[in-house]
């Protein structure tokens, strides 16, 4: 399963940048990969860990701007499809080297 993170903070004034930046950070620190500008990944193993993680980041949210989650399959997150642009390597694109411990 993968929780997908999707966001669109104010940068208008220098707190909400910092903001913004505070939120980014906490995502990577917490496992996320960028899929794109705003949207993060991360690959869990099980649909309590997902609520677990999406708990996580419902706590850390900030009460400006938008931020969505969604858990998905590894079989619906295979279809998503590339229409412009060029595909990011450094993307984790499958669950084999996970490891649950």
């Amino acid at each position: 399963m993968r929780v997908l993170v999707l966001f669109d903070m104010p940068v208008s004034s220098s707190a909400e940048r910092k903001a913004y930046i505070h939120f980014r950070k906490f995502l990577i620190r917490n496992g996320f990969v960028m899929m794109q500008e705003s949207v993060y990944s991360k690959i869990v193993p099980n649909v309590s860990v997902a609520k677990a993680v999406m708990n996580k980041v419902r706590r850390e949210g900030t009460g400006k701007g938008l931020i969505q989650m969604m858990m998905i399959t590894e079989k619906q997150y295979a279809q998503i499809e590339l229409v412009a642009g060029e595909k990011q390597e450094e993307i984790v694109e499958s669950d084999e080297r996970l490891v649950i411990l």
